[in-house]
């Protein structure tokens, strides 16, 4: 059986242990040229920590005995650069340092880190050192100059190394705290600690002792509001030699599938099912303007490796929990001035987000302060990882997507949060969907949509679309990824179903049903109808009129099409209901169940 290192981001532990390792140590010697002092950014739980650890394990000249075991048989391994094993390794960690309290409670917390990783430095390297290190007992600055001091009277040089760098920042985004805003200030404006702690690792690179730096982080917040403090650093992110980084490509992942499969004695169906299952729900990343190969998510896929080899099914939640906080990013946009209805275009494939270029350096006074337009939120959502780089368009912008139906549900689920808040709602709304999962019966569900959906959206600012609208109703009641693929817009043979709602393969044991639903919309305006007329007559009567008939009859023929080509690529397994629907305005739907 193969060991995930699921959770895992310590190198020498998936090393020694056993764990299954993607190697990625060839773009070590590519780091070394890049510069000495670096930056590189991904979303949370991507790899970005264990990366660190593997240049810690990689440089620490505590650990050249140890060197063929944790590097030999790996690609730098077996072409070394001489920097290894040649510097003393320092590490601070910000996501530890807590952004509660006062700014003095925070202050004395980053002294509080940075000393207690220096007094570990002075005790690992203590045989390398020619006296004690003793840190200033609340400074952690001062310490950081004593190493320093130490270190230059030695024939090593530091590599510091910083992870989540911008932790502080990320959290203060999520909060709309104005304390905390000032708290952050404090910190990093004028002659602010963490804008001082930075200045100090730029002043020690120049001679000091400190010969290299890496850092990590989800954003590039902090970088602007550190402005001169820490301008020497060079950002990798979105430079080709780094796209894949960190996540899997998709051969990794098939190789690893196809031993959990003989592990499990999967036959090659359903060992293709699982994969097409892990590549619809995890990747699809792209980290840079001329990737052509796409990412998958390392954390979630590890976590479905994992799970599958244990159960030797697919886990039945396919976001792991651990990346649940995720949802407060979407909630900060969702928040924001037009931010929901931003959200709601970018689930639609149709329109892609296209903006001019990323914004690589905005500081949290913009964050807090300034207008939030589309090229603020777009770049904010890509950082986050629930947006990605799709194409450059013919007019040179950059356009964007939604990676994978694990990143589409927290746009889905956000969007269903805001307009059914309460939970009466929500158990209404669930006996509606239910009589499409289980019976393909869509009669609750245009009641529901009718009488309470559109009522909502007639009282707040949706009304930005028309048929987008229509689609975003239902693809936010009916998206359930415990049991479906629910797609809007998946492309079938060069053309477009509305929305689809696919039973898992690993689910299709239950009797759920699928569904097909090709979506048409008339203004009023165009039926010459009020929104009262149009409420008081039947369904059949509204069908009746020509161009709610010709509607129909276009969304039919659509949707036959569609269904023709589900049925070729699904076969006997399929059990498929198809719907044209007609809405009018925002106060009546009709259909039609093919």
């Amino acid at each position: 059986m193969l060991k995930f290192p699921y959770g895992i981001s310590d190198f020498y532990k998936v090393r020694t242990g056993g764990y299954v390792y993607v190697d990625r140590t060839d773009r070590i010697a590519l780091v070394e040229e890049a510069g000495d002092q670096l930056i590189f950014l991904r979303p949370r739980r991507f790899g970005k920590s264990l990366w660190l650890s593997t240049l810690e394990n990689y440089y620490d000249v505590a650990k050249a005995g140890e060197f063929v075991q944790l590097f030999g048989d790996l690609a730098i391994g077996r072409n070394p650069t001489p920097r290894h094993n040649s510097y003393f390794i320092l590490r601070w960690d910000f996501s530890l340092i807590s952004a509660q309290g006062g700014i003095a409670e925070i202050g004395q917390a980053l002294h509080n880190h940075i000393n207690m990783t220096i007094k570990n430095f002075g005790l690992r390297y203590q045989a390398w050192l020619n006296a004690p290190l003793e840190p200033h007992p609340t400074d952690g600055i001062a310490s950081f100059q004593a190493l320093l001091g130490l270190v230059r009277q030695t024939p090593y040089r530091l590599y510091l190394l910083i992870d989540e760098y911008d932790n502080f920042a990320n959290e203060v985004l999520m909060s709309h705290a104005v304390e905390g805003a000032d708290r952050y200030k404090a910190l990093l404006y004028g002659e602010g600690l963490l804008k001082t702690v930075f200045k100090a690792v730029k002043g020690a690179g120049s001679g000091m002792g400190l010969d290299r730096a890496f850092t990590t982080g989800v954003a590039p917040i902090v970088l602007s509001d550190l402005s001169s403090g820490y301008n020497v650093a060079e950002d990798l992110s979105l430079l080709p030699d780094y796209y894949d980084l960190c996540g899997f490509h998709e051969a990794e992942v098939a190789a690893l599938l196809e031993q959990v499969g003989q592990t499990c004695d999967l036959s090659p169906a359903r060992i293709t099912e699982a994969l097409a299952l892990l590549r619809t729900f995890y990747n699809g990343y792209r980290f840079g303007m001329r990737a052509t190969a796409l990412i998958y998510n390392p954390t979630l896929t590890l976590y479905f490796l994992k799970a599958l080899q244990r159960e030797c099914e697919a886990p039945r939640e396919l976001l792991d929990s651990n990346l649940a906080m995720d949802r407060g990013k979407i909630a900060y946009i969702a928040a924001l001035p037009h931010g929901a209805p931003v959200l709601a275009a970018i689930l639609n494939p149709d329109t892609p987000p296209t903006i001019p270029r990323l914004a690589q350096r905005f500081g949290v006074e913009d964050v807090l302060t300034q207008v939030k337009d589309e090229t603020f939120m777009v770049s904010l959502l890509y950082y986050f990882g629930v947006l990605t780089l799709e194409r450059i368009t013919e007019e040179g912008k950059l356009a964007f997507r939604i990676p994978n139906l694990v990143a589409r549900k927290l746009y889905v689920e956000q969007l269903r949060d805001r307009l059914l808040p309460e939970f009466g709602e929500r158990a209404a709304m669930r006996a509606a969907v239910e009589a499409v999962y289980y019976h393909g019966d869509l009669q609750p569900l245009c009641d529901f949509i009718e009488t309470r959906y559109f009522r909502v959206l007639d009282n707040r600012d949706y009304r930005w679309a028309n048929e987008l609208t229509v689609k975003m109703a239902f693809l936010t009641l009916l998206f359930d990824d415990l049991f479906y693929i629910t797609d809007s817009e998946p492309a079938l043979e060069r053309s477009y179903a509305d929305m689809t709602l696919i039973v898992r393969p690993d689910m299709r044991k239950y009797t759920l049903q699928d569904a097909l639903l090709e979506f048409k919309y008339i203004p009023l305006s165009d039926l010459g109808l009020t929104g009262e007329a149009v409420k008081a007559t039947s369904r059949e009567e509204l069908a009746s009129r020509p161009l709610v008939a010709a509607a129909l009859a276009e969304a039919t023929r659509k949707a036959a099409d569609y269904r023709a080509t589900l049925q070729a690529v699904y076969g006997a397994k399929l059990r498929l209901h198809t719907f044209a629907i007609v809405a009018l305005g925002f106060d009546r739907l009709v259909w039609r169940k093919l």
